[in-house]
């Protein structure tokens, strides 16, 4: 392979850990705010439009968007100039470099080359996650000591203990994993889970280690700040370690919260939940089987879009129509009805036609090849949405706990089950003779 191919490969594998994330946090603002609604039983965001169109809420981001970007920034006049610019920059820094590690999909092989689907390819990529991930309390520290201000280094005072306290129980509980696995090679992991037990039952991580699986998302909530265990931006006690920041570096520590969800979610899904693999499909069957995939995703997405089409075509003119969709966003959206209608008419067409040309054209080995990658790829973005969305939940059902009680959880229950875990994990591998 060429040098400049290298290098070009190189680049998109990183522009693609970089892009993912920086994505997903308009979609995670959006969810969070929706779902909060929901959960509250409140109308949520859904005024803001753009030519008549609301997307259901999504303006709002953009909105938001606008206000951080013209808004005053203002710098405290007792701030420490140097650390108070430096928090929000390494926060967002290390939560991005954390998630270049996790694989998206397994290695494509195209034309006698193999290239690894994750922006750095580390044999020790779980202790790359760990060690990258365990520099963002600096981002925190920086924020509450270049601030000087009580309020916000009281914040960062307690994030930095949690943080701390909680990252032992988290590396703790993926011992387990590397025990029955026996690498710390993120994809090798997953590529691992690809296999059944008994016959039938996915070998995920979730499934051989249960224990570890919750307390791995107990920490990693600890970990990206979220309720329970927002103690740090306690709102109620005025003590966020960014009480004095405003504008977009406000906006960079509101950002990289989400993206530590994103890391979080993802790293979550590579150990526990399978990463990248498709149940019951490793690699070599899901390439064997690309080709009828291919052909049979354009025609679902054809039959779901003239379904959809045909309801609303349909019911549009009828009045429980228009009282579901005043139940579902409280008000009717007439122009977004039509505006969807074009868009799934338009999708319909779409898939259509990719269904037709692959049909006419099947795609060679390289070619099923990209399609394993894409379908790979699909999974491991669906599943991390999930668990996205999981953070959401969990924020708006459960209550802040006392700072306490939050270190004596981290101390002295998750720490001693962890500890637990790993020495059970070790009498079961040294019974069945691993």
């Amino acid at each position: 392979m060429e040098p400049w191919v290298e290098w070009t490969i190189m680049g998109g594998r990183a522009a693609v850990a970089w892009v993912i994330p920086l994505m997903l946090i308009p979609l995670l603002v959006w969810m969070e705010r929706k779902a909060s609604a929901y959960i509250q039983d409140r109308t949520g965001p859904n005024r803001a439009a753009i030519l008549g169109l609301r997307f259901g809420g999504i303006i709002h981001a953009l909105a938001d968007v606008v206000k951080l970007i013209f808004k005053e920034d203002i710098t405290p006049a007792r701030a420490r100039p140097f650390w108070y610019n430096l928090a929000p920059i390494v926060a967002m820094t290390f939560a991005l470099l954390t998630f270049a590690a996790l694989p998206f999909a397994d290695v494509l092989r195209v034309g006698g080359h193999e290239i690894p689907l994750q922006a750095l390819r580390l044999n020790p990529g779980l202790l790359w996650m760990l060690a990258i991930g365990s520099f963002g309390v600096f981002g925190i520290v920086f924020a509450g000591w270049g601030s000087n201000s009580s309020y916000p280094l009281l914040g960062g005072i307690r994030g930095s203990a949690q943080m701390i306290s909680y990252e032992l129980s988290l590396g703790l509980s993926v011992v387990g994993i590397l025990m029955i696995f026996s690498t710390i090679d993120l994809n090798e992991i997953v590529r691992a889970q690809g296999k059944l037990l008994f016959g039938f039952l996915p070998m995920w991580g979730v499934v051989v280690q249960p224990v570890a699986a919750v307390i791995f998302m107990a920490a990693a909530l600890a970990e990206a700040n979220r309720n329970p265990f927002d103690l740090m931006e306690a709102d109620s006690e005025i003590v966020a370690f960014h009480l004095e920041y405003s504008s977009l570096r406000f906006a960079l520590f509101m950002m990289t919260e989400y993206v530590h969800i994103t890391v979080a979610s993802g790293l979550t899904v590579t150990l526990f939940f399978g990463g990248w693999q498709i149940p019951w499909l490793t690699t070599e069957r899901l390439t064997g089987s690309a080709g009828d995939l291919a052909l049979a995703v354009p025609a679902l997405l054809v039959v779901l879009g003239l379904l959809v089409l045909l309801s609303l075509v349909l019911l549009a003119p009828t009045r429980r129509w228009h009282r579901t969709l005043q139940r579902l966003y409280v008000d009717a959206r007439r122009h977004e009805a039509k505006f969807w209608t074009v868009v799934l008419l338009l999708q319909a067409i779409g898939a259509l036609a990719l269904g037709a040309y692959l049909f006419l054209n099947p795609p060679g080995a390289d070619g099923l090849a990209a399609i394993t990658a894409a379908l790979q790829f699909v999974s491991f973005m669906v599943k991390v949405t999930f668990f996205g969305f999981a953070f959401i939940w969990v924020r708006w059902t459960l209550p802040r706990f006392r700072y306490d009680q939050l270190m004596a959880l981290g101390w002295k229950g998750m720490l001693p089950l962890a500890l637990a875990n790993v020495v059970v994990t070790g009498f079961v591998l040294l019974l069945v003779g691993k």
